[in-house]
């Protein structure tokens, strides 16, 4: 590992997304910038000073500890596995490949030869989903049952190779299971297109975590309204996150009677405090790297691991067979198996 300024790190891609690794890795504590790859060079004058290659191998020549892999999804399992059999770390966008085939090839390519690598899941670091998170594992809510999620806005035109359930659907996928720290076992979800392209512009899907917890997605590209919303509700109340804002409330259930005989009739909860919690709101991209760095560093650090991504690009897949084939699936370990709906 490189010994002098700190670590070297590349990036490959200066799309939409990869600008914003180039900004935060130009500046970032401990690494040195030392080039981006992309053959349509920097359009964007976004590559804060670094040299603008042609080729990843151009990159490894330059001599990278790690690199950040922002190009397009069907292009990740190639460029991943460049960086792996050079013996280079990588931080790979969401979602790990375009296939389950393809991102087993990046697990076993990485795990193999024990290489740090992570997935870009940034919701992971946005701080009301990290507050929500620890207030989960300290028990404020006691058990969990339902976890609801909204992630719909008007279509993304930087998004040409994928439809709405690998590009959006996959943050709730895996903040969900990160969030609960559970895995899906069933999931049935239906799609519809209207935008025109060949991929799907909708999804609502229901699930089933293997601690019995319901899950909810809607995702599409068809609303004036943007909205990314969290919802989990338990046996003490309900946690809502709002990850545009970066906001974290909840609502508890109440402990007071009341006199109103027509609702002493409900035998539920009923509606209590309203907390807003004060919390840190530091750029959710910037702990994603930050947390990297450290674990390719050797340090401890909560990064998404490609065997996580695997499961999340499992998962995608499985909404979108059962879209197709209008039926329920089943998710058990790493297999996928299917029954009727």
């Amino acid at each position: 590992m490189n010994s002098g300024k700190g670590l070297r790190a590349g990036l490959v891609g200066l799309g939409s997304m990869g600008r914003h690794h180039a900004r935060i890795l130009a500046g970032l504590d401990g690494v040195e910038f030392v080039g981006v790859v992309d053959p349509m060079g920097d359009k964007h004058g976004a590559a804060q000073g670094a040299p603008v290659l042609d080729t990843v191998e151009q990159l490894i020549e330059l001599g990278v500890d790690y690199a950040v892999v922002a190009c397009p999804t069907a292009l990740h399992e190639e460029v991943g596995l460049q960086f792996a059999e050079a013996g280079v770390c990588a931080l790979i966008e969401k979602p790990l490949a375009d296939t389950v085939d393809g991102a087993r090839r990046l697990v076993e390519a990485f795990e193999s030869r024990g290489l740090v690598a992570g997935v870009g899941h940034i919701e992971r670091c946005n701080p009301a989903l990290r507050s929500l998170r620890s207030r989960l594992e300290a028990g404020e809510l006691g058990d969990v049952y339902q976890v609801v999620t909204r992630r719909q806005g008007p279509f993304p035109h930087r998004i040409a190779d994928v439809g709405v359930v690998k590009d959006l659907a996959t943050h709730d996928i895996d903040l969900t299971g990160w969030v609960t720290g559970s895995s899906y076992v069933s999931i049935t979800a239906h799609t519809v297109s209207k935008s025109g392209r060949p991929h799907e512009d909708m999804v609502s899907a229901v699930g089933r975590l293997d601690d019995g917890t319901m899950v909810n997605h809607l995702v599409n590209w068809l609303s004036p309204l943007k909205e990314r919303f969290t919802s989990v509700t338990g046996e003490r109340g309900c946690f809502i996150a709002d990850t545009l804002t970066a906001d974290l409330t909840f609502h508890s259930n109440a402990a007071v009677t009341t006199e109103w005989e027509a609702l002493r009739a409900f035998r539920g909860v009923s509606e209590g405090d309203m907390i807003r919690y004060a919390i840190p709101k530091r750029e959710p991209l910037l702990v994603e790297h930050e947390l990297f760095r450290d674990a390719v560093l050797g340090e401890p650090a909560d990064i998404c691991t490609l065997r996580q991504g695997l499961r999340t690009v499992e998962v995608a897949a499985s909404v979108l067979e059962s879209a197709a084939g209008n039926r329920s699936i089943s998710l058990k370990s790493e297999d996928l198996t299917t029954h009727g709906s």
